[in-house]
């Protein structure tokens, strides 16, 4: 199945009906970036068709089955919409989401980028994930074609960089194309960065992940960064730069999560 079909909405009266589908889990848990996009796509068909930035908060893990996401319109603006939804599952509220939509082929202005998208290897020299029977890489990294960074791979054999830094490509599987949702699910796709941080290598709980849209990507492999700075008081942050096959940003993100356990 496609990410698009696995995270599809239907409308449902005032609210919108959607499934998380099995395979886009850690550990029983389905990713966040991927809620992000389920709930995304309600937020979207409530107001206008793509998410600019999307922060939401977690409050229980999401699981296979059934979940209902209710927008509610804050503002409408000449070129924004403000919404606030709710997604909750059969049993307890999962996502608290609050975002802005536009449309993005219409946005234009000034253009400064003081960055460039991170040095790596051809795709065919970076390491490849894939999960095995073990559940370690997740499942939900088998339903895209990760490459990692050689010199970031290696905390899967016991021998961390000591630098919180994650680099590699991506792209969805089958060439299926990239959109806006899908740039939330690649925001949250990658390992870890503490995994290269001499730290346990198990599950990160996000407590609170802002994913920002820059653009549609160009058809091709994504090139991605993520590292913390600061790890303190049991948190830690992660930022993301994800950029399109021409060189352009097409995503940004920063995401707080607990430390993982021992």
């Amino acid at each position: 199945m496609s990410f698009a079909i696995d995270s599809a909405i239907t409308a449902s009266g005032n609210c919108f009906k959607g499934q998380i589908a099995p395979g886009w889990d850690i550990q029983g848990n389905a990713n966040g970036g991927y809620l992000m996009a389920l709930g995304a796509r309600a937020m979207a068909a409530a107001s206008r068709p793509h998410p600019v930035t999307v922060t939401a908060h977690f409050l229980s893990p999401g699981k296979v089955g059934e979940v209902t996401v209710e927008p509610h319109i804050i503002k409408t603006g000449k070129g924004f919409t403000t919404v606030r939804a709710s997604m909750s599952g059969p049993q307890r509220q999962i996502l608290e989401l609050l975002g802005s939509f536009s449309e993005l082929e219409s946005v234009d202005g000034a253009v400064l980028v003081d960055a460039q998208p991170p040095e790596l290897p051809a795709p065919e020299d970076c390491p490849r994930v894939v999960p095995d029977e073990r559940g370690f890489p997740p499942p939900m990294m088998g339903r895209v074609d990760m490459r990692l960074h050689p010199e970031d791979a290696n905390f899967a054999r016991g021998r961390p960089s000591g630098r919180p830094l994650v680099r590699g490509w991506i792209r969805l599987l089958d060439d299926e194309p990239m959109d806006a949702f899908s740039l939330m699910l690649i925001a949250d796709a990658f390992p870890p960065t503490v995994f290269n941080a001499n730290l346990p290598v198990n599950w990160v709980p996000t407590l609170e992940m802002t994913t920002q849209i820059r653009g549609i990507p160009e058809p091709g492999w994504l090139r991605c960064k993520f590292s913390t700075r600061f790890i303190s008081g049991g948190v830690l942050e992660e930022d993301g730069e994800v950029w399109d096959a021409s060189g352009r940003i097409v995503a940004l993100s920063r995401q707080l999560a607990l430390m993982p356990r021992g």
